[in-house]
């Protein structure tokens, strides 16, 4: 970089009869105020040559020589004329100087690039935060009042159909093609049901309460889930149990439901119970078991109370109502553990398998184990066979226990010659009042405590006597009801 050289524009001769003069230092080169300005202004030592003398102003210019005196060639290179004293005009617009305001080095052309970068990436950002807070100003404001045109809310999109399905979802999933609707018509009423597939061969489990209907002459339709219809006929039904087998065919693809094992329920275990609540078929609530071994009495309408059915039941608070009859309770699992049989109506306090009142949180189911022994016997008999004690209970009495009578129902002896009670030691008059350490308070429970028992069963018996506690052991025995 060309900048100030020396002190004095001739290499420190003085000029002009050997007076100093005056000088100002500017843009790198000594000038002498007063000269005049012409032309472009040269650099300070553009041309000059030591020891060469300086000429005067305004004198004429002289042709250079060679050392011997001899006029020299011509230099192609045309010379700059030479004018180190023009005035300085401090008014003049400096020219571009090698060095900033700010005294930095000018930045290279690299450098330059990258400072542009940089800036760009600068003003992206700050466009970004500027645009986001505009936009959600914006999106605030259109979501709050909204903008002209139709309305389109917000949805999520439709799940694939790989989606995990769990817990009551999933057990309606599992169950649900192994559920079915009945629909029964007779000469003079007509009901709806449930029922379970059992098997392949079209075995159907269900109430007694709900093929009853039908009678001898009434016809039943099976609804599957997936729409299919078919007709069933009654292969067994029980009063006593409350349970009825059918058969359909011709039907394919029957999916048997898995049977869970009632004696593994708890109380506070999970269910799910499906249905036709009021038609409304394959209707699934959910709930817990909220008691076991309730014994409860439905039915009854006939003057000899043939139609009473007894049962140990599960109690639920999973919504039954009418047409929930037959269906499945179902475990965590998606295993039947009871079969629905009644509810207890609000509007008279009392125990209804057919009723049309609504649920007020108490169901009743039948043991699964209870269903599956019944079902396997009206499957294969087409009769149930019932577990006996072999005694007449005064259903009369009124106080804590269950009261075998004076006599039998026809005038014969309350004790049946021969049968189990008999070869317990158990007389007229005796008051059973538990069963295998269970409680019992009425000649119903004693009923229901036997039916969940099997024939050949062994129970023991605490009963009181004369003032006086005693147990015995008995051996149930069997029978079979039309």
């Amino acid at each position: 970089m060309r900048g100030v050289r020396g002190g004095t524009a001739g290499g420190g001769e003085h000029m002009n009869e050997g007076t100093p003069k005056p000088k100002w230092w500017g843009r790198g080169r000594a000038v002498t105020p007063g000269a005049a300005v012409s032309g472009e202004v040269a650099s300070a030592d553009a041309g000059f040559e030591p020891g060469r003398p300086a000429e005067a102003p305004g004198a004429a210019p002289q042709a250079p020589t060679t050392a011997s005196g001899a006029p020299a060639p011509p230099d192609p290179t045309p010379t700059p004329v030479l004018d180190p004293w023009h005035r300085y005009d401090p008014w003049a617009p400096p020219p571009p100087a090698p060095l900033q305001h700010t005294g930095a080095a000018t930045p290279t052309h690299q450098q330059r690039r990258n400072r542009t970068r940089r800036l760009l990436v600068v003003s992206g950002l700050v466009l970004a935060l500027v645009s986001g807070g505009v936009g959600g100003v914006v999106g605030a404001y259109l979501e709050r009042d909204g903008v002209g045109g139709d309305v389109v809310l917000p949805q999520a999109g439709v799940e694939g159909g790989g989606r995990a399905v769990e817990g009551v979802a999933g057990i309606a999933a599992r169950a649900l093609p192994s559920v079915v609707t009945l629909h029964v018509t007779g000469d003079e009423e007509s009901g709806t049901g449930t029922g379970i597939v059992l098997d392949t061969r079209g075995h159907i489990l269900t109430n007694n309460h709900v093929v009853q209907p039908a009678g001898s002459g009434g016809e039943i339709s099976v609804s599957f889930s997936g729409g299919q219809t078919a007709k069933a006929k009654v292969v067994g039904h029980d009063t006593g149990y409350d349970l009825a087998v059918v058969q359909v065919s011709g039907v394919r693809g029957l999916r048997p439901m898995p049977l869970g094992n009632s004696d593994n329920v708890r109380v506070g275990d999970p269910v799910v119970a499906i249905g036709a609540p009021f038609g409304l078929d394959n209707t699934v609530t959910a709930g817990i078991i909220s008691a076991k071994d309730r014994p409860i009495t439905a039915g009854g309408d006939a003057a000899d109370g043939s139609d009473v059915s007894y049962v140990d039941a599960l109690q639920t608070d999973a919504p039954i109502n009418p047409g929930n009859s037959g269906g499945p309770l179902l475990d965590a699992q998606g295993r039947v553990v009871g079969i629905n049989s009644a509810i207890r109506s609000a509007d008279d306090g009392t125990v209804t398998g057919d009723g049309q009142a609504g649920s007020i949180g108490l169901g009743f189911a039948i043991p699964v184990n209870q269903a599956k022994r019944v079902a396997e016997e009206l499957i294969n008999t087409g009769k149930a066979t019932h577990p006996v004690i072999g005694v007449t209970l005064d259903m009369d009495y009124t106080g804590d226990g269950a009261r075998i009578a004076t006599k039998g129902s026809d005038g014969d002896p309350a004790v049946t010659a021969g049968g189990p009670g008999a070869q317990a030691g158990l007389k007229a008059g005796d008051v059973i009042t538990e069963v295998d350490g269970e409680r019992v308070h009425s000649g119903d429970e004693l009923i229901v405590r036997t039916r969940a028992h099997r024939p050949g069963d062994r129970l023991r018996l605490t009963l009181r006597r004369d003032g006086r506690d005693m147990t015995v052991s008995l051996v149930l025995g069997s029978s079979t009801r039309d």
